[in-house]
């Protein structure tokens, strides 16, 4: 589920009423929840008539997309139920395709995304999220991943699968966008849209590592002297790997996130396969570049900086670009309603 609301009516004042003893009843106080989450939802889902802000979002686009104004603030009276139902009928009849595929970044697994599966499937979306190889509950060993091909063979496999005439939108979060890359080389006819969350979306020729360079330095000299490497072959091997200490990943990847999802972040992250991040990626203007992507930055992150990631979008223009203010690099985690609203205004771009 994604964020909860406190429980006071729309208009922001709290309510009075009282039950027995002076305590509100816990079925009550669930009930006023849930209403005020129906209501948030059917505010996401008019998305396709928004452009403004949505719990910190803003959108700018780039290219032959438009914007457009609401009509409502977000401080209107929303929609009943029965109304929100209608809409998502509505929404959904109008999408190239109802299935979003949701790849982590370095370290993390697809038990990352559980906020945005569960917003996603509440609007009929169907999502699903992957681990990669070595990665969350993938019994892979970590240090045996060598390459980006081998990292992203769950997602290969994902779309090999998929029927002839069956589109995707893939949305690669952080180093999870060169996976991204790679497999709208691969499949290009099978990929509707491309999202790069705060990602590495890189040019033909470059590495993964390249984007995170200005901050964790060269690669030779990452590999080198970085004090976070394994060496999973022994010390006299070349490294296999790193892993941040969980003080530096707070900073660096939760300085936005609730305290309850860094601690789930803290006993699930996994030892970052170095071999796929140091390997250069052939992309084509014919395969990668005629695909259709679109960029969402992240304005609090500490891990890819802002001026990074306008640097990415100046350098290999999408076809959009999204902002969501306030969140770290795990919008998932610090912003899941503004994430979900642009992920949804993405999937319904013509």
């Amino acid at each position: 589920m994604g964020n909860r609301f406190s429980c006071k009516k729309i208009d922001g004042s709290t309510s009075s009423r009282r039950f027995g003893g002076g305590n509100r009843s816990r079925r009550k106080l669930q009930a006023d929840e849930e209403l005020l989450h129906i209501q948030a939802l059917s505010l996401a889902i008019q998305h396709h008539q928004s452009s403004q802000r949505f719990e910190g979002s803003m959108s700018r686009r780039i290219g032959s997309v438009s914007s457009r104004r609401r009509s409502n603030p977000v401080s209107d009276p929303v929609v009943d139920a029965g109304k929100q139902q209608k809409l998502s009928a509505e929404f959904l009849e109008n999408l190239e395709t109802k299935n979003i595929v949701l790849i982590h970044g370095e370290g993390f697994g697809a038990w990352c995304w559980y906020k945005t599966i569960s917003l996603l499937e509440e609007t009929g979306m169907i999502p699903t999220a992957l681990d990669l190889t070595g990665s969350g509950i993938d019994l892979k060993d970590t240090n045996n991943v060598t390459t980006l091909e081998e990292y992203s063979k769950p997602l290969i496999d994902y779309l090999q699968d998929l029927q002839e005439d069956e589109k995707v939108i893939l949305v690669g979060h952080s180093s999870g966008g060169a996976c991204v890359s790679y497999a709208m080389e691969q499949f290009p006819q099978k990929i509707s849209k491309a999202v790069f969350l705060c990602g590495t979306m890189v040019s033909n020729g470059q590495k993964p590592f390249d984007v995170f360079a200005e901050q964790l330095g060269s690669a030779e000299l990452f590999m080198k002297e970085s004090k976070f490497l394994i060496h999973g072959n022994g010390n006299d091997k070349p490294a296999t790997g790193f892993m941040f200490e969980k003080q530096q990943m707070r900073g660096l990847y939760f300085n936005q996130s609730p305290a309850k999802d860094i601690a789930l972040a803290m006993v699930s992250m996994r030892p970052i396969p170095l071999g796929p991040m140091m390997q250069n990626l052939s992309l084509s203007k014919e395969k990668y570049e005629a695909g259709r992507r679109f960029y969402i930055q992240t304005l609090e992150d500490h891990a890819l900086s802002p001026d990074i990631q306008e640097k990415l979008v100046r350098e290999n223009p999408p076809e959009g670009v999204f902002k969501i203010k306030g969140s770290d690099h795990c919008p998932f985690f610090s912003k899941p309603q503004s994430l979900h609203k642009i992920l949804l205004e993405i999937a319904q771009i013509a």
